[in-house]
């Protein structure tokens, strides 16, 4: 580890003023506004419909990050940023983006829920159609880099009813299908989510071999035949009893030999290792009323309490893609 100096200390504690100034930027749009011709001070303010001294200095300092280029007095954004953060580039991360505006309000609450307690607010709840749109959005981006690698670790190949629980747009399911032509896939969220689901899937090049299903995993039962059960960045958001009872619908839902796969943040036994883990357990802390990351023997615990066995680590990974794997008997 690097040793502390008064500046690499002081470094940290400056961390979110770049953060803020690029978030700003996402909020504003300013990235899709500057990715067409170069403009001036007066041309993005009126626009955007803000103040010439703040957009003046908001884009000087994002200039000065290189997330935007300044010449002659106008502002224009560089292709390689515009390609991921602009809103007509089919490679954007701006939903993602989006979302983590999202997270900084939440983020700005942690003093105050360590001192007094869990926030009261529901997993996957949110309090605004376009967080809601942001958040679906940010996994499909997140999932469309990382979707492949799981189904290929997954070595799915005899198993034919994939149910993809908590399956937001499909990302997943889709990228399961792709690799095992003789699967089918079942894709099981909310209602305003499955109506986003319907909206990305339309054109989907496997959407005949895929069945989308309205429901609550936390209130209802789970559509059931199924030989494969993912969750996929599910467990970290519930607590301890809503696994076991998740758990336990996985396993309603499954045929004899069925598996049940989660991809998520598995920590060590000290629960400080992998950082991302530790750090992503402060996001469910400041978001969830009872969300954690947990460490493979209470995954195993769980499992086996639910009915399963032969619980195992499929791969290990510090990017919430860590893998464990159980067989309904």
């Amino acid at each position: 580890m690097t040793p502390w100096t008064p500046e690499s200390m002081l470094a940290i504690t400056r961390a979110f003023m770049e953060s803020r100034v690029m978030l700003t930027g996402v909020e504003l749009d300013v990235f899709t506004l500057l990715s067409g011709s170069p403009k001036s001070i007066e041309e993005v303010a009126d626009a955007l419909l803000t103040a010439q001294r703040g957009t003046a200095i908001l884009l000087n300092a994002l200039t000065a990050m290189g997330l935007l280029e300044k010449k002659d007095g106008r502002y224009s954004c560089p292709k390689e940023v515009a390609d991921l953060l602009s809103a007509d580039s089919p490679t954007t991360v701006l939903p993602m983006a989006h979302h983590a505006t999202g997270l900084w309000r939440r983020w700005s609450e942690l003093t105050h829920v360590v001192q007094y307690g869990s926030v009261d607010r529901p997993a996957g709840i949110f309090e605004q159609e376009t967080e809601l749109a942001a958040f679906i959005g940010a996994m499909h981006v997140v999932g469309r880099h990382a979707a492949d690698a799981i189904a290929e670790q997954a070595q799915a190949d005899v198993s034919r009813n994939l149910l993809d629980v908590g399956g937001a747009t499909g990302t997943y399911a889709e990228a399961f299908l792709r690799r095992y032509p003789a699967m089918c896939a079942t894709v099981f969220d909310r209602v305003p989510v499955i109506d986003l689901a319907r909206q990305r899937l339309a054109e989907s090049d496997v959407k005949d071999r895929i069945t989308i299903a309205a429901g609550d995993f936390y209130t209802d039962e789970l559509p059931d035949g199924h030989d494969l059960a993912l969750l996929s960045a599910i467990i970290h958001q519930n607590s301890p009893e809503q696994n076991l009872d998740l758990y336990q619908k996985v396993f309603r839902a499954l045929i004899p030999r069925g598996r049940i796969l989660i991809r998520d943040h598995v920590m060590n036994e000290d629960r400080t290792e992998p950082r991302r883990g530790a750090l992503f357990a402060v996001n469910m802390l400041v978001a969830t009323s009872g969300g954690n990351c947990y460490t493979f023997d209470e995954i195993r615990e769980s499992l086996e309490a639910a009915g399963f066995m032969w619980v195992s680590l499929v791969q290990s990974g510090d990017r919430m893609d860590t893998m464990v794997e159980a067989f309904k008997p």
